[in-house]
């Protein structure tokens, strides 16, 4: 299935999760906020919130600096 992560073009499982894909992309999901198409997906809902073909998913994670 083809979706969008962070503004590049990814290949990822058919039926995966929005929880799956972090657990996937980073090791620290307790410090990123994800959104899809636009929506926050609240952590709570990441693993019942499906992933779908076109869908665009930003995954952010603070960034330290000054």
């Amino acid at each position: 299935m083809n979706i969008v992560i962070n503004g590049q073009p990814a290949d990822v499982t058919d039926g995966w999760s929005v929880g799956q894909l972090v657990r996937a992309r980073t090791d620290e999901q307790r410090r990123v906020a994800v959104a899809r198409n636009s929506e926050v997906v609240p952590r709570s809902e990441w693993d019942s919130t499906a992933l779908s073909e076109g869908d665009k998913v930003e995954i952010l994670a603070p960034v330290a600096g000054g």
